[in-house]
């Protein structure tokens, strides 16, 4: 059996290669950047591990003796699902890993931005001293918290929030009422979560319904003093909207770890608005979330070969 590595950006794969080959499996190795090249070097695959590189319908086309596909994350918007679903090919994502790391990353941005520790920064080293920031903001225990999505990430950055006495709000019209209430967090309808929200952090995945979550008219009914947090998928905001509402003041800040064009381009209006962090998909890393992610996807790959049960699949076969 093949089992092909699409593309990577780890040290090295070990890890991957002594888990598969215990199986008595080859691991090959690719560095593939388009669905052309994913066609040319993986076509024999038995198994395919995916970071970034496209598997469009195309490349699922030519996949006639594929068993699973696994991918190097959480989000599969990469992958044609209802392609891989037609040939009867699970795929399956690595939720469970980073939580931890994305958490702590986006109650980082959020709490830099409340505070406008950037717009009071770069005051401090054009030579301004003032004792009260630039402008004015309402304490922690006066802000709402809210998340857009309710899952484990969302769950797990609403309970540090917890600590800092915001109050906690959430969005997610796939979870039960009960376990809002459960969880000591308030339900919020769409409507509310924008007009209530200090600060939105955003945690749902990228789909045809998501895409462009935050857009203008979803903008302006915002709180002007709101700060809007992603470390999600770059594609549920519209970025040009979002670039104007920062730049008219529509809202105070926005923590952005991920984008809609990836790299973020050298010339993005984006790089010259001011209440903004921007971090280049950073969010998931410590130094033992990249080896966990590895074993994970590795162990599913196994599973998959070996017809045992899935742990993470994100589509029915």
């Amino acid at each position: 059996m093949n089992v092909f590595i699409t593309d990577h950006g780890f040290p090295h794969v070990d890890r991957e290669r002594e888990i598969i080959t215990q199986t008595g499996a080859k691991l090959h190795v690719a560095q593939c950047k388009t669905a052309e090249d994913v066609i040319a070097e993986c076509g024999e695959a038995d198994a395919l591990l995916v970071q970034w590189a496209p598997v469009t319908s195309e490349v699922v086309a030519h996949l006639n003796q594929c068993r699973i596909i696994v991918r190097y994350g959480i989000g599969v918007d990469n992958i044609d699902l209802q392609a891989a679903t037609a040939r009867n090919i699970p795929v399956c994502n690595v939720p469970d890993y980073c939580i931890d790391e994305v958490s702590d990353h986006s109650l980082a941005l959020a709490l830099s931005l409340t505070r406008r520790l950037p717009q009071t920064d770069a005051l401090v080293r054009q030579g301004t001293w003032k004792i009260t920031p630039p402008t004015s903001f309402p304490a922690f225990r006066d802000t709402v918290f809210a998340t857009a999505g309710f899952g484990r990430i969302a769950r797990a950055v609403l309970e540090r929030a917890r600590g800092f006495g915001f109050q906690l709000a959430a969005y997610d019209p796939l979870v039960p009422t009960e376990k809002f209430a459960a969880l000591g967090v308030k339900q919020l309808q769409l409507e509310e979560l924008f007009q209530e929200a200090g600060i939105l952090s955003l945690h749902l995945p990228l789909t045809t319904q998501t895409r462009h979550f935050i857009d203008r008219t979803r903008l302006s009914r915002m709180r002007n003093d709101a700060v809007l947090v992603n470390t999600a998928r770059g594609g549920l905001i519209d970025t040009e909207a979002l670039t104007e509402a920062l730049a008219q003041g529509g809202i105070a800040g926005a923590g952005l770890d991920v984008f809609e064009t990836e790299p973020l381009l050298g010339d993005h209006p984006l790089r010259d608005v001011p209440n903004t962090i921007l971090t280049s998909h950073t969010a998931w890393y410590s130094g033992g979330s990249v080896p966990e992610l590895q074993r994970k996807a590795a162990e599913e790959i196994v599973r998959g070969l070996a017809g045992l049960a899935l742990s993470h699949p994100v589509n029915r076969v």
